[in-house]
Order: C-alpha cells, then sequence, then structure tokens
C-alpha cells in the first residue's frame, strides 16, 4: 500500500496540484477581507464571523469542485496509454489500487484545509481582531469539513475510474455541487444532501455565534452512511470492471 501510494505522488508531480490546492483558499481569503459585515458584528466573535460567510463560497463551491478536479487528475494517468491494465498487471488486489487513489485525494484535500485554516488566520490578522484566535475550534471546523467530503471523493472517484473522458465525471460534479447552494435552505432535505455536509459541518454552532443548523449526530450519521455506501460501490464496480 505504500508503494502505491509513493507510486501515485509521483504520478502527480507534473499536474499542477499546487494551484489547485490554494485557488479557493485564497479566494477565500480575498472575500473575507473585502466583506464588511466582518468587521460590524461586535456582538459576536470575529473569527467565528469570517468563517460563517467564507463558508458560503468556499464549502459549498470551491471544496467540492476542488475533490471532484483531484479525483479526475488522479485518474488520468491510467486513462491514458492503457496504464489501467499496465496497474491492474501488478502483484497488487483491485481493491487496494482503488483506496490507493482514495487516500491520495484525501490527504490532498486535508492539505487544502488546512491551508484554509491558515487563511482564517490570515484574514484576522490582516483585520486585526482583537479577540484571541480560537485555534481548537477552527480546527475541529476544518477536520469536520474534511470528514465530510469523504462522500464525495468516493462518488467522484468512482467516476472518474469509471468514464475516460474528465469532462463527464466533472460535469457530474458541478451536476450535484449546484443544487447544495438549495440544499441548505430547505431543513428536509438539507442534512440528508452529501454535497452539502462539508457546509453544514464547517457552520459555528450555537455555541460560538448563538444558533445552529443541524446536529452534529445528524451530520455524522448521513455522511458515514453515504460515504460507505459510495465507497463500496466504487469498489465493487472496479472489481468487477472488464480493463
Amino acid at each position: 500500500m505504500i508503494a502505491l501510494l509513493k507510486s501515485e505522488r509521483v504520478k502527480l508531480k507534473h499536474q499542477h496540484l499546487l494551484t489547485i490546492l490554494l485557488v479557493g483558499p485564497l479566494l477565500s481569503l480575498f472575500i473575507g477581507l473585502i466583506n464588511p459585515m466582518v468587521k460590524h458584528m461586535d456582538e459576536f466573535n470575529p473569527w467565528l464571523v469570517t468563517l460563517m460567510f467564507v463558508n458560503l463560497p468556499y464549502a459549498l463551491l470551491f471544496l467540492p469542485l476542488a475533490t471532484g478536479i483531484l479525483a479526475g487528475i488522479i485518474c488520468r494517468y491510467e486513462h491514458l496509454a492503457g496504464g489501467w491494465k499496465q496497474l491492474v498487471a501488478l502483484p497488487v488486489k483491485r481493491y487496494q489500487i482503488y483506496l490507493s487513489k482514495f487516500l491520495m485525494i484525501v490527504l490532498l484535500v486535508l492539505v487544502m484545509q488546512l491551508v484554509y485554516g491558515v487563511v482564517i488566520f490570515m484574514t484576522g490578522v490582516i483585520n486585526q481582531f482583537n479577540e484571541p484566535f480560537p485555534f481548537e475550534q477552527i480546527l475541529s471546523f476544518i477536520l469536520l469539513g474534511w470528514l465530510a467530503t469523504f462522500p464525495m471523493i468516493a462518488l467522484q472517484l468512482f467516476a472518474s475510474m469509471h468514464w475516460r473522458s474528465f469532462a463527464v465525471s466533472f460535469t457530474m460534479n458541478i451536476f450535484f455541487t449546484i443544487p447544495s447552494i438549495l440544499a441548505i435552505n430547505s431543513e428536509r432535505f438539507g442534512p440528508f444532501y452529501p454535497w452539502a455536509q462539508p457546509f453544514f459541518m464547517m457552520y459555528p454552532s450555537e455555541n460560538s455565534l448563538g444558533f445552529s443548523l443541524i446536529s452534529i449526530q445528524q451530520m455524522i450519521l448521513v455522511t458515514g452512511v453515504s460515504f460507505l455506501v459510495f465507497f463500496l460501490m466504487g469498489i465493487i464496480s472496479f472489481h468487477r470492471k472488464n480493463i
């Protein structure tokens, strides 16, 4: 498994990953700096207010789209010149191949989330917030948002491995991402929509800003079940795939 992960890292050397991992957080930094509301909500913690406003474009759009792009990139090498046949000819199980690709995307998304945490800190420093940086709270939001991406990563990896065309898998990602903007406004459907889970997971709770969206237990249940379904679907499909 370690050898497979190292192999995936080598394949990604010339794929402009740094740009993909930085564009979402840096755009979020710009949004956090120009949003006048951040400086005019004195009754709340300014760090969490910043997180609340910046999460809207980042967790709903940038993060889901980035996971789809990463899934497409990590399968691109195998779609060229019969790469899948060479890969499955190695003395490794197919589930190990799938798992190594999934773990690589997960690690890259974690890096992106940590960069996003640095962006929140930079926003506060530039805006000269007087409150101390709530490190533990921000870190918990970042890690919960990271966990919430697991179902969409699993589904997008399945699509990227199944279809040779990057456009097909990316279009599917957009198809599922856009409705999340409507889903977060629905108390009935929002809590059960996987693409909306990163936003819900990273949204400040009632203990920080005075209000909450849905319970953490419900979010973990929805994320866990959808991840299990999509992950098993991907492994079974790849195991049966005629290469």
